[in-house]
């Protein structure tokens, strides 16, 4: 019987059925951080549970650390307290950890990749949402909550019912000012943030297979945001080059045995799945949102839609926007580049090619925010941290940052913030902030003008 990707991991995972009720599902790897592991640490202890397999276990410092001075005391007590349990949890459970200030710290869904954690046909989980992140790898990743965790500790399964399986398929040559961004936020706002409930997506097309692993990587993060449990594209020439060589990666003759197994996990020819939608390359173009869910999203030289209902409405007020309205020329003061949607170095590559000669506006503060201590030393030793600086950016250290102000990086009350994170929930970059996701280049073109202008007619 013909499958599909999904179904090939899926299947492979299943430990046991219960009958008519959820499957038991092997987890290969388990990524935590410091804010949904420390309740189910706590859990374990009560019931005098040991962890299962501490190996199969990552840790990183990433939601609430700074992103200035980490090398002194963190002040906020909230932050330092959940920092320094993760601490003694992981030493308590014999797990790695990779805490402020060391050289593998960074972003959960930036490092695992990058240190080559991520593998295909895997199975990861994580306490947090954006773990569908590592699906672009063909992996099943998907976020977990804190009684999850204690589950996974204690067995390295989960129990799950198998979600549905979708098909988006690209074909087609992408624009050259249209980056992976653009392709998720044009996805999301064609189909809306419900459609995926229930199912996980495979991205399909020519589009997907000529971006490179950190643009896979874009897409696979937000599509959380259109509802879904998970999305991932299968693994092909662009995924081995890229695991190759890095520090946790199969090497030599093991490699190629991987290799050998990883080029069986494509989707069957006759595999049939529960939902299938297609797009054409060159219908999409440069996006920005416009409201308080990813799927509020236009092509930038769209004006805002009109609807009648009241939701679009409320948040319309929210945003000070009304319908009709073009957002070109909105004035912004801050503009984002971060988060585990766009903290990657290709991001501050394409950010530092537009940005190169030119000098950020007086009236931006402009935030970038590596995922990683790795990209912060790809940025010194490109010299992207120098184009930066001299075009009066502010290069940060690792974390989470400004994505959900869960920190000390907080857009202030009532003002715009072009972002290149995933959510514009209302105050979801703090108290009162105003959210317009945008690609790293929109972002950068933005600082640079102080106001939003049309990408495609400047590249």
């Amino acid at each position: 019987m013909s499958k599909t990707l999904f179904d090939k991991v899926w299947d492979s995972h299943v430990v046991t059925s219960i009958k008519n009720g959820p499957q038991i599902l092997y987890i290969d790897k388990h990524l935590i951080h410091e804010v949904t592991s420390p309740q189910a640490f706590t859990e374990l202890k009560s019931r005098n549970l040991p962890l299962f397999r501490p190996k199969q276990i990552i840790a990183t410092a990433d939601h609430n650390t700074p992103t200035k001075n980490q090398h002194l005391p963190v002040k906020d007590l909230l932050s330092k307290n959940q920092l320094e349990q993760l601490t003694v949890n992981c030493k308590e459970n014999n797990v790695e950890l990779y805490g402020l200030g060391h050289q593998n710290n960074g972003i959960v869904h930036v490092i695992a990749p990058e240190l080559g954690i991520t593998q295909p046909g895997m199975t990861i989980v994580c306490g947090d949402s954006h773990t569908s992140t590592h699906g672009a790898f063909g992996t099943i990743a998907f976020g977990i909550g804190t009684s999850q965790v204690a589950q996974v500790f204690a067995s390295q399964c989960i129990l799950a019912e198998k979600p549905k399986t979708m098909r988006i398929s690209i074909h087609g040559k992408l624009q050259k000012s249209v980056l992976p961004k653009d392709v998720i936020l044009y996805i999301i706002a064609k189909l809306g943030t419900n459609v995926g409930t229930g199912y996980f997506v495979e991205y399909a097309g020519d589009v997907f297979e000529n971006m490179s692993m950190e643009g896979r990587m874009t897409v696979c993060n937000m599509s959380i945001e259109m509802g879904a449990r998970g999305g991932l594209i299968a693994p092909d020439k662009t995924t081995y080059e890229y695991i190759k060589g890095r520090k946790f990666a199969p090497k030599g003759k093991d490699l190629e045995e991987k290799i050998s197994y990883w080029e069986s996990l494509k989707t069957d020819k006759n595999a049939v799945f529960d939902a299938e939608f297609s797009f054409n390359a060159e219908d999409i173009s440069p996006m920005i949102t416009f409201g308080t869910n990813p799927g509020m999203g236009i092509k930038i030289s769209e004006n805002i839609p009109k609807s009648n209902d009241a939701s679009f409405k409320n948040s319309l007020k929210y945003m000070d926007f009304d319908e009709g309205q073009s957002i070109l020329n909105t004035p912004i003061n801050y503009v984002f580049i971060g988060s585990c949607t766009n903290s990657r170095i290709e991001d501050f590559r394409v950010a530092a090619s537009f940005i190169k000669g030119k000098q950020k506006a007086n009236n931006v503060t402009a935030l970038l925010v590596p995922g990683s201590q790795m990209v912060v030393k790809q940025l010194k030793d490109e010299g992207l941290d120098v184009i930066f600086e001299n075009a009066g950016f502010e290069l940060r250290q690792p974390g989470c940052s400004a994505c959900l102000a869960m920190n000390d990086d907080k857009i202030p009350s009532g003002e715009y913030c072009v972002s290149t994170s995933n959510r514009n929930f209302e105050g979801r970059q703090g108290p009162g902030s105003k959210t317009l996701l945008a690609s790293p280049l929109i972002a950068a073109s933005v600082a640079i003008a102080g106001k939003v202008v049309d990408i495609s007619k400047l590249i």
